[in-house]
């Protein structure tokens, strides 16, 4: 695929008149950094010489083997259009490498990398379209976020009831002005909360495109007095916010998952697919769902699938096929949220996916049955298990999983499964307001 060059992007620095430049990458737990660079130490950027001391990211590499050096894709180029136009800003996002020029084994693109080249050499090209939903909070006095949103409004709802509206509205011209396609935004269920879908994409485009779509949302309700979160369920007694992750396989320009002769139209790849999905989504759980407050929005009632079972049309189902056949034919995995690091989330969904592929497994019965009105005994007749209820159990989980650590390398399968173990030993010594409430006066 042709892409710019360095001298296209020397170019359009000088043409749109850009000061700035942020080289921009990805922590393990997927939190975005970035040095800045100005114009005049562009070339140097762009000839991967911009270094940074590793040891100060959370899970990257020791004190003692602190350099690292910064890679630029010249494809990410984009002016970042909520900036000044004097001494515009413009962003590349960026790979990490070893000073030996070898790739870092800890950086989140590297892992998704890994996982799309297997694809590849198996003839397959991974599309994937996310649904990202978050919620809109107003500010107190002193600017910092409340859970207070100041609108009424509920699913597909419109201003006046939709406070949020205008500033949905800039989040979508200004991710159109950077070169992402927004394909519809609205008003989601809970009050305060949005969605904005985004036209699929090639598993790394997309996974960059949800990093500065996070970036862009931020940004635009900051600069409207407002704070966004990707908080998974900020809200006790409403819906949480998920992320949809919409999934295909390309082979030779025609999609792998569709099959005229098929009941569904369903290829016997897509079958497989779903069935390794299935096979693993409690192991990769830990990674598409990385927060304890994730767990509270993974629970019968809210919208959030929690169990293991598929379906061609079924909202309740963990994987649910929607109706668009042919070239647009899809799966989609419901239960990730947009709380996750997008590189290292589709990698462990593709390398699920492939297993089944690989290992030809056979889904079980689609549930045509609302999931979210079977009780325990009803799930256990059907045969039905649950996601993880906790992190701590989905930690152990992936622990076991040896698609899912093998796709994350052991890098960053050590480094993720520390942290993670770290927050949960620091969430459950916490005592809470519920529990002071229940507890403190009757005991």
């Amino acid at each position: 695929m042709s892409g710019f060059s360095k001298e296209d992007i020397l170019r359009m620095v000088q043409e749109e008149d850009v000061q700035f430049i942020r080289m921009q990458f990805t922590d393990i737990f997927g939190q975005m950094k970035n040095v800045a660079v100005s114009v005049s130490q562009l070339e140097r950027a762009l000839n991967n010489q911009i270094m940074l001391d590793g040891s100060s990211i959370e899970g990257f590499v020791r004190i003692e083997e602190s350099d690292q050096c910064l890679w630029p894709d010249l494809n990410t180029f984009a002016v970042l259009p909520w900036r000044p136009q004097y001494g515009k800003v413009a962003r590349l996002i960026c790979d990490v490498h070893n000073p030996d020029g070898a790739s870092f084994s800890g950086d989140p693109r590297n892992v998704l990398k890994r996982v799309v080249k297997r694809a590849a050499d198996m003839g397959f090209t991974f599309n994937v379209g996310p649904e990202m939903e978050f919620f809109l909070f107003q500010t107190d006095d002193e600017g910092n976020p409340t859970t207070v949103t100041g609108d009424q409004a509920g699913y597909f709802d419109l201003g006046p009831l939709d406070h949020g509206e205008g500033t949905r509205r800039e989040i979508c011209l200004a991710l159109e002005a950077m070169g992402l396609e927004v394909e519809a935004s609205h008003h989601e269920v809970s009050a305060g909360q949005h969605e904005i879908d985004m036209k699929y994409a090639d598993a790394m485009k997309a996974a960059d495109g949800i990093m500065t779509f996070k970036l862009a949302v931020k940004t635009m309700a900051q600069k409207n007095g407002l704070h966004a979160t990707f908080m998974p369920k900020p809200v006790f007694g409403a819906a949480g916010s998920g992320m949809h992750v919409n999934m295909s396989l390309f082979r030779d320009g025609k999609n792998a998952f569709y099959d005229e002769a098929d009941a569904r139209k369903l290829s016997p790849l897509a079958y497989h697919f779903i069935a390794g999905l299935l096979a693993h989504a409690g192991g990769f759980c830990a990674v598409t769902n990385p927060l304890v407050n994730s767990y509270k929005r993974l629970v019968s009632g809210y919208e959030a699938p929690n169990c293991l079972a598929w379906s061609s049309s079924n909202r309740s189902a963990l994987v649910r096929i929607p109706s668009p056949r042919g070239q647009d034919t899809r799966v989609e995995l419901r239960s990730p949220d947009p709380s996750c690091n997008p590189y290292l989330a589709l990698a462990v969904c593709l390398a699920a996916g492939l297993d089944g592929i690989e290992r030809k497994l056979t889904p079980p019965e689609e549930t045509v049955e609302n999931l979210y009105a079977m009780d325990a005994e009803t799930l256990r007749r059907h045969g039905i298990a649950n996601l993880p209820a906790t992190l701590e159990e989905a930690v152990f989980a992936m622990e076991s999983d040896e698609v899912v650590t093998d796709a994350l390398g052991p890098h960053v399968t050590s480094q993720y499964i520390a942290g993670k173990q770290r927050e949960w030993a620091e969430y459950r010594t916490q005592v809470t307001a519920w529990e002071l409430g229940k507890y403190l006066v009757t005991y």
